[in-house]
């Protein structure tokens, strides 16, 4: 499972550069080239004083990283340690990692004794509840600087900057993410169903296909980021003129935000899919794996998921099954696409022991080598700068790419919600698909739990 900035102009070539680099679920073997463990000579010279003349100073002591293993794997964290380790062989490095890793070292996050490195993804982390209780370090002053092991400057080679909160920087986005609605081009080319572009189109592919004895939609309603991120906010802010600075006001708990008519307007189109009888009614109760499941055994045919999706159900795709792509299905017919993206930070410890090692280990894996790596490595898309022009992305990815090197298509920068905040409009968005509450009611819950957590 994947938990959940940057303006279009930005954003849109950058981002698949990476993105097209992605083999989600393509079993891609990697080059001798991006195998290569990387030279130590150029880790140690980032990490030397600026009096230590031409001697590279050491890495030494212990270095602990933490990773969360859920869609994307272990792999490129095994290599890229592994990397590290030969280019400092002076480092005692400890992995900490697991899909239940933040779960077990929450403990120590709190006590004040956490790892000196982390990557942000997965259930519990929530990076501005990290920030917020003073866990990570601030990278503001050292990021302005910092170059990788290229000797490029790490901001220049990012797709999508850093996020700020107060203006200052805390964690750096390693993956780049783009939610949207997959189906499976395989099967609408048997039924000779026309693959959607817009809400009109979305609705009328449904009626045929629920006409067909299929249903149209599922989604994780055990975890409704995932409806939220490809529904809501893409409609949120369609309906907002393309503007998606109101779901930064959100992000910011302004109550004038959620009770904008854009929010009514999107929370109504989740209502005509629910009122249609398009939502499986399996949705409320099941988890990522299952609704994904029942996706790729053709009993739904459509879903809300990240680009990670393939790689995370690699073992369960079926032979032929053919993954379609396209960021939001909440526009209105000529409107543009919507791309809501998201990304996975790294991070370090505030408390952490090992700090010189945890810049050291930035500066590593921000270069481009390490950005083809991981692409190969998780089937996913990296937040470094890429060439995608000898990419081997499958079909989907290539989709992906199509929308969001469009210079039409708005790119919502990565928005991370306040937590009490971001689980009441998932809890609201699920009563909701059950017709438990009103589109009005959705709002007057939201906007009780912001001035609460505004208080």
């Amino acid at each position: 499972m994947m938990m959940k900035k940057k303006f279009a102009a930005l954003g849109i070539a950058v981002i698949l550069a990476a993105v097209s680099l992605a083999g989600c679920g393509s079993g891609n073997t990697n080059s001798e080239a991006t195998n290569k463990p990387t030279n130590a000579a150029p880790a140690a010279e980032e990490t030397s004083t600026p009096d230590a003349g031409n001697e590279p100073a050491k890495l030494t002591g212990d270095f602990e990283i933490q990773y969360f293993v859920g869609g994307y794997g272990d792999k490129w964290w095994k290599k890229v340690i592994a990397d590290f380790q030969a280019a400092n062989p002076d480092l005692k490095i400890k992995e900490s990692s697991g899909p239940k890793i933040n779960d077990q070292n929450r403990p120590r996050w709190i006590g004040g004794n956490p790892p000196d490195f982390v990557y942000i993804d997965g259930p519990v982390l929530n990076d501005r509840q990290m920030v917020e209780d003073g866990q990570l370090e601030d990278l503001t002053d050292w990021l302005k600087d910092a170059k990788n092991v290229d000797g490029d400057l790490i901001t220049d080679i990012l797709a999508q900057p850093a996020q700020q909160f107060d203006g200052k920087v805390y964690n750096i986005p390693l993956v780049l993410n783009s939610w949207g609605v997959f189906w499976n081009k395989a099967l609408f080319k048997e039924k000779g169903w026309s693959e959607p572009t817009d809400f009109a189109s979305f609705l009328a592919v449904s009626d045929k296909i629920k006409a067909d004895g299929i249903t149209p939609f599922i989604h994780t309603g055990k975890y409704p980021y995932y409806i939220n991120g490809s529904i809501l906010y893409p409609a949120i802010v369609s309906a907002n003129n393309n503007d998606y600075t109101i779901l930064q006001d959100m992000a910011a708990n302004k109550v004038e935000a959620f009770e904008s008519p854009a929010v009514l307007a999107a929370l109504n189109k989740i209502v005509e899919l629910r009122d249609k009888g398009f939502i499986d009614k399996a949705s409320i109760q099941i988890n990522h794996t299952d609704s994904q499941m029942l996706f790729l055994q053709n009993k739904d045919a459509f879903i809300p998921n990240g680009l990670w999706l393939p790689n995370e159900m690699a073992k369960d795709i079926p032979a032929g099954f053919d993954f379609g792509f396209i960021p939001s299905v909440t526009q209105e017919a000529g409107g543009k696409v919507v791309a809501n993206t998201s990304t996975s930070t790294v991070a370090i410890a505030k408390n952490g022991k090992n700090k010189e090692a945890a810049k050291a280990f930035l500066q590593f894996i921000f270069s481009k080598a390490q950005a083809s790596q991981w692409a190969e490595l998780s089937g996913a898309p990296s937040n470094i700068k890429g060439d995608i022009s000898a990419s081997n992305a499958p079909s989907f990815v290539k989709d992906a790419a199509k929308y969001l090197t469009d210079p039409n298509t708005i790119v919502i920068p990565t928005i991370t919600y306040n937590a009490d905040v971001d689980k009441a409009m998932m809890d609201a968005t699920d009563a909701l698909t059950i017709s438990t509450i009103t589109p009005e009611e959705w709002v007057k819950r939201v906007t009780d739990a912001v001035k609460k957590a505004s208080k």
